[in-house]
């Protein structure tokens, strides 16, 4: 068979490495000989090859000729690759060399052949035994390169293709066992490849969303902790990441399904969904089906909650009955900030917990909590109208309803189908902000600036988020508004100046409502200062985008192969330079190159102190990754990314210290 590899790095030695050299790394190869239990015959043929090599790369005549030989495959035209003969009784050694040299794929590609008909080894023989697990070990190594290239569904084809030829060949039972965890650590990463591929992509979204919940299942539901090999503390935030790249129909549909397994979580999430969508769709139908499912869950805490829900659907006095049930001593001072009128204050309230609870964190809705919008609908006014007389009705009967009861209003489980257009303010968002957290360059391990995924480090609240409180707060009680024109009216009109009330920042921080100042004219813009070196005692947000500018273009250069403009030096730490040169050696290796093309959209500063910054950039990413040959290998269309990007100061200078995606 021929070896598609040279003397040189089937040695492990490089071109100018001298004689001497090349016989202490022979020794040292033949000191370290593979211990995971191949037979003694493999083993010295092992030795021979590598003592072959030795012998001829030790000789300076024979070395000579053997570079000439290599330069002129190399300055070939038809795509000839240096390679070795190795005869059949060697031909398991050689693989074994072909892994040890970092060529895992090709390694486990040969190995697979020799175990198929006809080439396949007698039953029970030492070869069949060494190829099997040679098999393995190389599956191994390569879906381990490609998950280090975050082409992870790549990486599950080649370990399920490995276990599928291990359990055929009924060998190396060890062996079956890693690969099967490898193949289960590896579900986070492939869930979150598929479901943030574009939106057309809807054969591999689906797939992700089919992942997703066989490991929702694994771990015995959302609150559930049966994996060892992804705790809580990991899950919580993977998820609250995954439900970014979730439409509301999809995230309808998943909460749904778990609810009816008995997920109170899954409960209180279907019902934030619901009301989303009704708001962006302007649906109250669906608002009312979100407070329905709270209502029956009975879960505590939740009375805040349907107080804005009841407040959307037009019963104010429900509302605000639920409101100073559920407020406590903070959000009853932050009312107190909002004005006299209780229906100021819970108005206020419900728009700050619309734009931060609700609608982020889907990824079909980009819309703004605009309740004037909302009860000057004409579809929700008409809907709220003909609930005040329905209610009205009810309440006139011989056992009036409770203030929180809508035992008596019809019936709306037969709604119309969730994905119905949202309206044209709404556009999608593959990604949404998430927590911030400190981030030093020693923990960029798992760290990229394009599609790929890595375990956030965030400290994030328990899952269980029926389990929170809000503050409480206690009124007077409201007059009753009731007339048949629609209570949607009313609000307006006894509102007027809703747009003037300032949602508070933080739940348990409130700001207070800032008097309008006229805009200060603006100075001229200073010229523009080059990126690098970037010496700014404190930079803006301009030249931190050139920084970034200037990285990604020294990044995107390097790995098509092409020098960069800017020394690496001058733009980032020794850490991202490092990882940057490993991801070029082995893409070198492997005879392939990446066209990168990232570009920033947009840029806010997420923490910022003399030393440190920490910003959030959007992106504009794509990328294609092909071989020597021109082969496409994988690729990445068009996309919108958000990472964060932690800027450090050495001295007077400004470099890149860190990246992540932003959760």
């Amino acid at each position: 068979m021929d070896l598609p590899i040279d003397h040189f790095r089937l040695l492990g030695v490089s071109p100018t490495t001298d004689g001497t050299t090349v016989l202490r790394t022979l020794q040292q190869r033949l000191d370290r000989s593979p211990d995971q239990g191949f037979t003694l015959d493999t083993l010295q043929a092992r030795a021979d090859l590598l003592q072959a090599s030795a012998d001829l790369l030790s000789d300076e005549e024979r070395r000579q000729a053997y570079e000439r030989e290599l330069t002129s495959i190399a300055a070939s035209a038809n795509g000839a690759i240096a390679a070795l003969e190795i005869p059949p009784s060697k031909e398991v050694a050689g693989l074994l060399l072909l892994l040890e040299a970092g060529q895992a794929q090709e390694a486990f590609e040969a190995a697979s052949k020799g175990l198929q008909p006809p080439q396949a080894p007698a039953l029970g023989s030492s070869r069949e035994a060494d190829l099997s697990l040679l098999a393995g070990l190389a599956c191994q190594g390569a879906a381990a390169e490609c998950r280090e290239q975050r082409r992870y569904e790549a990486s599950a084809r080649l370990l399920q293709q490995g276990l599928q030829l291990l359990q055929r060949m009924g060998q190396q039972p060890e062996q079956r066992r890693k690969l099967e965890h490898d193949l289960h650590t590896l579900l986070p990463y492939r869930v979150l490849d598929l479901i943030s591929r574009d939106l057309s992509a809807q054969t591999p979204r689906q797939e992700g969303i089919a992942l997703l919940e066989r490991l929702v299942q694994q771990r015995g539901g959302l609150e559930g902790d049966n994996d060892p090999d992804f705790p809580a503390a990991e899950f919580q935030p993977f998820f609250k990441q995954i439900r970014q790249f979730l439409t509301v129909q999809e995230q309808v549909d998943l909460f749904d399904r778990w609810a009816e397994a008995g997920s109170a979580t899954a409960e209180f999430l279907a019902s934030f969904a619901l009301t989303a969508a009704g708001f962006v769709q302007r649906k109250p139908e669906r608002i009312l089906a979100a407070l329905q499912r709270l209502q029956t869950g009975g879960q505590a805490g939740m009375e805040v909650v349907m107080a804005c829900q009841q407040l959307l659907l037009g019963q104010v006095e429900e509302a605000q009955a639920l409101f100073d049930a559920g407020a406590d001593a903070d959000l009853q001072a932050w009312a107190q900030q909002q004005g006299d009128e209780p229906l100021a204050a819970l108005c206020a309230h419900c728009r700050d917990w619309l734009s931060t609870e609700v609608l982020p964190g889907f990824r079909d809705i980009d819309a703004e909590a605009d309740l004037d919008a909302w009860f000057a609908d004409r579809d929700v006014q008409a809907y709220i109208d003909q609930q005040d007389r329905i209610h009205g009705r009810q309440r006139s009967g011989p056992e009036p309803a409770a203030a929180a009861d809508l035992g008596g209003w019809p019936d709306f489980t037969l709604m119309p189908p969730l994905g119905e257009a949202a309206p044209s303010d709404a556009s999608p968002d593959p990604t949404a902000a998430g927590d911030d957290d400190a981030m030093d360059e020693e923990d960029d391990d798992e760290l990229w600036d394009g599609p790929a995924w890595s375990w956030p480090r965030l400290e994030l609240p328990a899952l269980n988020l029926p389990a929170f409180t809000w503050p409480q707060l206690a009124l007077p009680e409201l007059p009753r508004w009731g007339l048949p024109a629609g209570a949607a009216v009313l609000v307006a009109a006894g509102l007027g100046g809703w747009l003037l009330l300032r949602p508070r920042a933080e739940r348990v921080k409130p700001l207070p409502v800032q008097p309008v100042e006229q805009p200060a004219v603006k100075p001229a813009a200073p010229a523009p200062q080059p990126a690098v070196p970037l010496t700014a005692a404190d930079p803006s947000d301009a030249q931190l985008t050139r920084l970034l500018e200037a990285w990604l273009a020294a990044k995107a250069a390097l790995l098509a192969g092409q020098p960069a403009d800017t020394p690496l030096e001058a733009i980032a730490r020794p850490v991202p330079v490092q990882r940057l040169e490993e991801q070029v050696r082995a893409n070198t290796a492997a005879g392939a190159k990446e066209t990168v093309s990232a570009t920033v959209t947009g840029l806010r500063t997420l923490e910022r102190s003399p030393q440190r910054i920490a910003v959030e950039a959007t992106l504009t990413y794509s990328d294609r990754r092909s071989g020597s040959d021109g082969t496409l290998l994988s690729q990445t269309p068009s996309t919108t990314l958000r990472n964060v990007y932690v800027f450090a100061r050495d001295g007077e200078q400004w470099r890149l210290a860190a990246f992540r995606p932003s959760p």
